[in-house]
């Protein structure tokens, strides 16, 4: 099984947008349509644009400027120089988040800095209030949590890495949260995994994202 499998709207959304880039039918630094004219022209809700627009902002295509609007980045997508990503195996997506998040998360337990760990906190406090919410809406705050753990790890490289790689995440991430009823275990691994790095313990903190990846 693929994870293109039972995509979900936000997915779909995400990949016509993409198409849009791909045509030229915007410019670099042009101003992008609103979320209104966007949902009107691609016949889904406002919300799903607006969480199609967190992914390409995530991948470095677009850049939302609070109280103006969502701007053009570039329109070569970062995506496509790793195209094998988006037909990868559930297995592969694992082996993947353990060599790359989990060493990430390991380094930014010997680097992180206060600032680090207020923007977890936040992350983690906006991500748990979402935790038995609609389900695209806490992945995308779990998005920014796992994001942030990566950064903290305070490379550049690797945080460009994983937010190329950070749509398979979702993905898998909506796969595991639809076979099986979400678990209040599994989410606060998350606050372990801060405890950790907080601790500044980076055995422990692997280990724990290890233990959340396998679950």
């Amino acid at each position: 099984m693929t994870l293109l499998i039972k995509r979900s709207l936000v997915e779909q959304a995400v990949d016509q947008l993409r198409e849009r880039v791909a045509s030229g039918a915007w410019l670099v630094g042009q101003r992008l349509p609103t979320e209104p004219e966007l949902a009107a022209e691609l016949g889904i809700s406002r919300n799903t644009v607006r969480e199609a627009m967190r992914v390409l902002a995530f991948s470095g295509l677009v850049e939302v400027r609070q109280g103006d609007g969502s701007y053009l980045r570039t329109a070569v997508d970062p995506l496509q120089a790793i195209k094998a990503l988006s037909g990868c195996t559930l297995e592969q997506a694992r082996e993947t988040r353990h060599l790359l998040e989990a060493e990430a998360i390991g380094l930014a337990a010997l680097r992180r800095t206060e600032a680090d760990l207020q923007g977890l906190r936040d992350a983690l406090a906006h991500s748990s209030a979402h935790f038995h919410d609609d389900l695209q809406r806490y992945v995308s705050c779990d998005l920014v949590f796992h994001q942030r753990l990566v950064d903290a790890a305070h490379n550049p490289a690797l945080s460009e890495l994983y937010r190329y790689f950070s749509g398979v995440v979702a993905t898998t991430v909506h796969h595991n949260l639809t076979q099986a009823p979400r678990c209040q275990s599994v989410f606060d691994l998350h606050g372990q995994i801060l405890d950790a790095i907080e601790q500044r313990d980076p055995d422990t903190a692997k280990a724990l994202s290890r233990a959340l990846i396998e679950s």
